[in-house]
């Protein structure tokens, strides 16, 4: 794994698993769209099956063209779940990388279409981009922050690049929030679950009588509230 990723994973106090595409690094096989949305599954099934990870312990993770197979699968029923999708300096369409302006393009010519993919993501999403990328123009992450349906906060780097960003501070404070902030969902889901469970394996109760410590704590149990953005 490269150094980047060991340092980003001390630092957020977490995994971090990466995978080269087909036909490119130490991947065999023919580099094609098709093969990107079969490798992030590939990726995500051996996440869930060999390392026993559960869909809201992934936090899908995109950059550049790599937020094209991201997004397909974010969108799919398989990848619905996960905890939230991080979408680094995203594109809407290959033709739009080329042609900023285009309106409407087919499918047929036009490659990677996540601008009719993105907005069918449920999870979290965080959209990273630099105003002076160079690669894929800054308005590809503004539109893909519109057409998300559920957003956390975005981060915009003033004067960032297509390939500097993580050299900012503010990347990998904006990291550590949006893990602090899906730490307390998660936390709130776990008690919740092990509420309900408790609830469940509860005796009826005889009409007339509490089951007082138990009811004190289901009044005063937090719960965070899920509010899309508007």
């Amino acid at each position: 794994m490269p150094p980047f990723y060991l340092t980003l994973a001390a630092k957020l106090k977490t995994d971090i698993m990466s995978y080269d595409y087909s036909g490119y690094g130490l991947s065999g096989g023919t580099a094609n769209e098709a093969n990107l949305y079969t490798d992030i599954r590939a990726a995500y099934k051996a996440l869930k099956e060999k390392f026993n990870y559960e869909d809201r312990q992934i936090i899908l993770y995109g950059q550049s063209i790599g937020t094209v197979p991201t997004i397909d699968l974010a969108s799919s029923p398989m990848g619905q779940n996960v905890a939230a999708c991080v979408l680094h300096s995203p594109l809407l369409s290959g033709i739009r990388v080329i042609v900023p302006n285009a309106k409407k393009t087919s499918n047929c010519f036009d490659p990677f279409p996540s601008i009719d993919k993105v907005g069918k993501i449920s999870s979290n999403v965080l959209v990273i981009h630099g105003t002076e990328d160079e690669v894929i123009d800054f308005t590809h992450g503004l539109q893909i922050y519109d057409l998300a349906m559920k957003t956390v906060d975005p981060l915009w780097v003033e004067g960032a690049g297509h390939n500097d960003i993580e050299y900012y501070p503010v990347y990998l404070q904006r990291l550590n929030k949006l893990m602090a902030e899906l730490k307390v969902e998660y936390d709130s889901y776990e008690a919740q679950t092990a509420e309900q469970t408790s609830s469940d394996d509860e005796p009826p109760k005889t009409p007339g009588t509490s089951s007082g410590l138990k009811d004190l704590k289901r009044r005063v149990t937090p719960h965070k509230i899920r509010k899309n953005k508007r």
